[in-house]
């Protein structure tokens, strides 16, 4: 008897309030998080010094994260009245709310590391958006992961943590006065504010390694912060130049781009510009694939066979050996493909207000008596794909528009590619009776989780990237061959690339190597096979294919004509992003322009693509600066707009 109460004697004196057991739990879950994070990235992937500060870092933004978390306990006790106090249901609705706090920090755990092998970066914007298109997401999600199961184990541990803690927590049952929670009220208030004043999302910046960097951060922390810098601004977070410093450096490397409502006099060199194409083709079809990286393709080094048809194709077309993605995500890649612009910072264009009527490819060519088409396998009010393209003058089609009959296999992100392809087919024999010149651009979903495809098709098994990109390149195959007979196919120039790579992890913020992605121009009837050796950024398809047409714009443009680039002997470049950083390719250098107007640069091995930190080009500098500066001023003020010619 004298044991017992021993025993519950030492438990009594080892008792805590529940909020600091919950406070905690937080805190351990976020710790086992970042550690699961620190394993699965490689800890050799790190010094001593950057796992220190990991985890210093981290303990730090966990903390001020907590401060935040805590407010709704703060409220509840604060407004909770003295007389519930000692009621059963009080405690009961307690352990409740403990267990439901338990079961979403590690349901919120479990969804960020799940977002991590996706993107391989804490919550950031990408997030924040995928909020906004919950089905899409949610049905990713349940056709990739055993949800139920993963549900009710996260319920189990949950439930094991709050049985754990009970016979630690100790109920303050007593009388509150007004003087303790006022108190709360300044605690409720005061931390926040306190966290606001000495923390902020760029803390994570602290050293070279991109991957250390996004381990410091905290899930909650970041995606609040995402929240905040949706869009950013870029005379506000980067560094600027004069703007007749800017106007001139870019007339110095020969981008001089015009005004929309200026007519220039006809001097192109259409020679030039038609590059090795013998004539210019009637019709463009465009094929933007769904994370697409060079690095699975044989014929840019890939030795696993994933793509025998492009393999194939890429001795029958013109293939560009160093093309770069300008972003990470589709809209990143549609902006490039549409209006052909540096990635500004902030959300791409595609999802932004007052995106309508701009100067891009389908404007231009609409007002030349093209049919313009944007033909999507998903559902394109995902990341406001329809209204964009729409707004732009295109007749948009989607999952939504293909006869059911017609679809042989979908997932939440879309319909099979062949299925895809197939419809295409039958929107341009049916264009093809109105005998109108047309430019479409078709986007595929199959290369992206859940990795799913008609059953029978390839050797390779549902599930994995590596089958998808087979898929894709079968679909892509029999969408060639199905379109040979067909009496648009003479005059038609097919345009593969990507939209972005599949991946965009590594030590460096901007791994150049990351952003290589495939281009193919297919046209057997009027363009010699062979390859184009130059760096080549994705903004510059959209005025070389205008160009080839032989149809006006191209001058309205940041990207370059590429074939009247290589004639005249301008300077090879290229733009990579991530949502904040801006990258500047040029001469084997890379320069980074970062927020709070910070800059970086690199030696990038022509080889490996490997980056290594260098001085920083003033030259070079100024350059960067130039594009994106203008580029985002262009937008906020209006200028990418298509005006009336004058």
């Amino acid at each position: 008897m004298n044991k017992l109460a021993q025993t519950r004697s030492h438990h009594l004196r080892h008792r805590m309030p529940l909020a600091v057991l919950v406070a905690a739990i937080a805190l351990a879950i976020w710790l086992i998080l970042r550690v699961v994070l620190w394993v699965d990235v490689g800890v050799t992937q790190f010094s001593i010094l950057q796992t220190l500060k990991v985890f210093g870092v981290g303990l730090w933004f966990d903390l001020n994260a907590l401060s935040y978390f805590a407010i709704p306990f703060l409220l509840i006790s604060l407004f909770s009245l003295n007389r519930w106090r000692s009621k059963a249901w009080v405690n009961k609705a307690r352990w409740t709310l403990t267990f439901l706090v338990t079961f979403g920090l590690i349901f919120g755990a479990v969804s960020e590391y799940i977002f991590w092998q996706e993107f391989m970066t804490r919550f950031n914007f990408i997030a924040v958006d995928y909020l906004i298109y919950t089905k899409e997401v949610i049905g990713n999600i349940r056709e990739s992961y055993p949800v139920p199961l993963i549900l009710l184990a996260i319920a189990l541990v949950a439930l094991a943590i709050v049985v754990g803690i009970s016979r630690y927590v100790s109920f303050d049952t007593k009388h509150r006065p007004f003087k303790q929670k006022f108190k709360l009220l300044i605690a409720a208030i005061a931390l926040p504010i306190i966290s606001f004043q000495l923390a902020n999302v760029d803390q994570m910046e602290f050293g070279k390694n991109a991957y250390a960097n996004e381990l410091a951060g905290n899930g909650i922390f970041s995606f609040s912060a995402a929240a905040r810098r949706n869009e950013l601004d870029y005379d506000k977070f980067y560094k600027t130049i004069p703007n007749e410093l800017a106007l001139s450096t870019l007339q110095s490397v020969g981008s001089s781009r015009q005004p929309t409502g200026v007519i220039l006099p006809n001097n192109a060199n259409h020679k030039a510009a038609l590059g090795p194409f013998t004539r210019s083709p009637k019709n463009v079809v465009l094929i933007s694939v769904e994370s697409l990286s060079a690095e699975y393709i044989g014929a840019y080094g890939n030795k696993q066979n994933l793509t025998p048809y492009l393999d194939k194709l890429a001795g029958e077309s013109l293939v560009f050996d160093k093309l770069f993605a300008t972003g990470t995500r589709t809209v990143r890649g549609l902006d490039a493909l549409s209006i052909a612009i540096p990635p500004i910072p902030g959300q791409a264009i595609v999802h932004r207000p007052n995106s309508d009527h701009l100067a891009g490819i389908g404007e231009l060519l609409n007002q030349q008596n093209y049919e313009t088409f944007f033909i999507y396998g998903g559902y394109g009010v995902f990341d406001s794909m329809n209204a964009y393209f729409r707004s732009n003058t295109y007749t948009v089609v989607d999952r939504t528009d293909f006869d059911a009959k017609t679809i042989q296999s979908e997932n939440v992100w879309g319909v099979d590619d062949e299925s895809l392809f197939n419809n295409s087919i039958a929107i341009f024999d049916n264009n093809a009776k109105t005998n109108k010149p047309f430019f479409a651009h078709i986007m595929t979903t199959t290369n992206h989780r859940p990795y799913t495809f008609p059953e029978g098709k390839i050797d390779l098994p549902q599930g994995s990237r590596e089958g998808a990109v087979e898929y894709t390149d079968y679909a892509i195959g029999k969408f060639i061959e199905n379109s040979k007979n067909k009496p648009w196919f003479k005059d038609t120039v097919f345009v593969i690339v990507a939209d972005h790579c599949a991946s965009v992890a590594g030590k460096t913020k901007l791994p150049v190597d990351k952003y290589h992605i495939p281009l193919f121009f297919y046209a057997p009837d009027m363009l010699p096979a062979g390859h184009y050796s130059r760096v080549a950024s994705q903004i510059d398809i959209v005025p070389t294919l205008l160009d080839v047409l032989g149809t006006k714009g191209a001058e309205h443009f940041y990207g370059q004509s590429l074939f009247k680039a290589e004639a005249e002997k301008l300077p090879e470049r290229a733009f990579i992003s991530n949502y904040q950083a801006l990258g500047y390719l040029k001469n084997n250098n890379l320069i980074v322009l970062n927020p709070k107007r910070k800059v970086e640069a690199y030696q990038v091995d022509p080889q490996s693509m490997d980056s290594t930190p260098t001085k920083v080009d003033e030259t070079l500098l100024n350059e960067a600066i130039a594009y994106y500066q203008t580029a985002n001023r262009a937008y906020k003020v209006g200028a990418l707009k298509l005006k009336p010619q004058n």
